[in-house]
């Protein structure tokens, strides 16, 4: 929560999202680094086709074999991984296609090359529909078991297990990318209709407080000028009651605008929650805060340094853990509302003067009767802003206090 400056967006940039495409080239490099992992199971397959054991022939025959395999396998698998199945007849005959591969290749180089029916089962568990998962998976280590009684039986039941559970394994992973997409679109559309309702409040607000108003505006206006030429003296008292009911329309509007700008705590604290979330911010906030009897002004204050607070440990801090704080606390001046906003991430130069949000948001505290602390840590920044619970102001901490400490 620091106030120097780094490129926007550059921790959101750090996280590669689960079942989408990569955004860039750094998150390709970090898919691809998995698929790399996964393709450990090749090494008994390279190591035959090295050992000099098969013909010059053979061996051709087998590195062939062995790149349309893994080729046909990172189509199947990295394409339509936490993708419904459509039904493609293409797919199908690709998962057909690899399990005949994988039978040839070991039933004519060995037992060495039973582990392609390992990704045989993968690609059954991630591209195949549930139902069908289900009983392909078995029925893979089943076929993997017989061509193994042609020389390499041992090896097959030391796999058999494990191409059951990697098959299965891999359904709950396509299934928790499958959830991840639609949670992902469920809360666009969440946000999304909240949009569309708060412009509907919106509308329906100011219907009601204008509507009356410049019906009655109107038809004034209508009257005085039919009396403007006959009774100027009646025309100048509508005239009159035309300026007294658009001042009245122009306070209802600025009190209504007023209402709508002011931010709740209860409401940012759940916000700083879903940010620092998915922000990777090991984030520790208060559940439920104990808002009677605080004053709107102080908590619209505090609502937005908490804002600002968390806006600049996610965009800026590069932190790992935040503390958010919101207590009571007895001062000479009178009873405060505490906030106190703290990060483990990088802090600036020391003498470095505070940005304009902060500044901002020092003035905006002011104005309401509190005071503002931000302050650098040996690891990480704090802020402390105070709002007054009763009509007096907010007492300011001794410098050097620790901030919170209750000294």
């Amino acid at each position: 929560m620091t106030e120097d400056p780094t490129p926007d967006g550059a921790r959101t940039e750090r996280i590669v999202r689960m079942g989408e495409s990569p955004r860039n080239l750094r998150e390709a490099l970090r898919k691809s680094v998995w698929i790399v992992i996964w393709l450990v199971f090749l090494s008994s397959p390279v190591h035959d086709l090295v050992s000099g054991h098969h013909t010059s022939a053979a061996t051709a025959a087998g590195w062939a074999g062995l790149a349309a395999f893994v080729t046909v396998y990172l189509m199947l698998v990295f394409r339509h991984m936490g993708k419904a199945f459509t039904g493609s007849v293409a797919v199908t005959l690709m998962v057909t296609g690899l399990g005949a591969l994988a039978v040839v290749l070991c039933l004519t180089l060995g037992a060495p090359w039973l582990g392609l029916f390992v990704y045989v089962s993968v690609a059954c568990g991630t591209t195949l529909p549930m139902r069908v998962s289900y009983w392909t998976i078995p029925l893979t280590a089943v076929v993997m078991l017989l061509v193994g009684l042609h020389g390499g039986e041992e090896d097959a039941r030391n796999l058999v297990l494990l191409v059951v559970l990697i098959g299965f394994a891999m359904t709950g992973v396509r299934q928790l990318v499958r959830t991840t997409i639609e949670l992902r679109r469920a809360r666009a559309t969440v946000a999304q209709l909240a949009a569309n309702e708060e412009r509907l409040r919106l509308a329906r607000d100011l219907h009601d407080l204008l509507g009356h108003s410049l019906s009655l505006i109107t038809l004034k206006s209508e009257l005085a000028g039919r009396m403007l030429p006959d009774h100027p003296d009646k025309a100048a008292q509508q005239v009159a009651d035309i300026e007294q009911v658009s001042r009245q329309a122009l306070v209802d509007v600025r009190e209504a605008v007023t209402g709508y700008r002011r931010l709740r705590l209860a409401e940012e604290l759940a916000g700083a929650q879903v940010a620092l979330t998915a922000a990777e911010v090991n984030a520790d906030l208060p559940a439920e805060p104990a808002l009677d009897g605080v004053p709107e002004e102080t908590e619209s204050a505090l609502a937005w340094a908490l804002r600002e607070a968390v806006t600049n440990v996610v965009r800026h801090s590069g932190a790992r853990r935040c503390t958010v704080e919101l207590v009571r606390r007895q001062t000479l001046d009178g009873p405060v509302l505490e906030l106190t906003v703290e990060d483990d991430g990088s802090g600036g130069t020391s003498g470095a003067a505070p940005g304009n949000g902060l500044t901002g948001l020092a003035e905006r505290l002011e104005k309401a009767g509190g005071s503002m602390e931000a302050r650098r840590l040996r690891h990480g920044f704090r802020l402390v802003a105070r709002g007054p619970l009763e009509g007096g102001r907010a007492s300011v901490g001794a410098a050097g206090d620790p901030v919170g400490s209750g000294a």
